[in-house]
């Protein structure tokens, strides 16, 4: 038991906090939000709607074999 007002020593290292917050700028902000829902509409696509009612390749199913599981898990209907 410690007694009441002693001294107490850790071998802990002090760790200075910085109260300064990283800043962003808003274009760069709006860049990462538009390549992300560029990505997201695109994924979107591929996985829900090409080689359903429409297709932008035509006849060849890759994609759709490729994606097939994804689209029936996700409730797209595929046949």
């Amino acid at each position: 038991m410690i007694p009441k007002g002693a001294a107490v020593s850790t071998n802990a290292p002090v760790v200075d906090a910085h109260d300064q917050s990283i800043s962003s700028p808003i274009s760069a902000r709006a860049l990462w939000l538009g390549g992300v829902l560029t990505l997201s509409l695109l994924l979107y696509y591929f996985i829900g709607i090409d080689q359903g009612a429409t297709s932008l390749f035509g006849q060849d199913s890759h994609i759709h074999e490729f994606v097939h599981d994804a689209r029936h898990f996700l409730g797209f209907p595929c046949h």
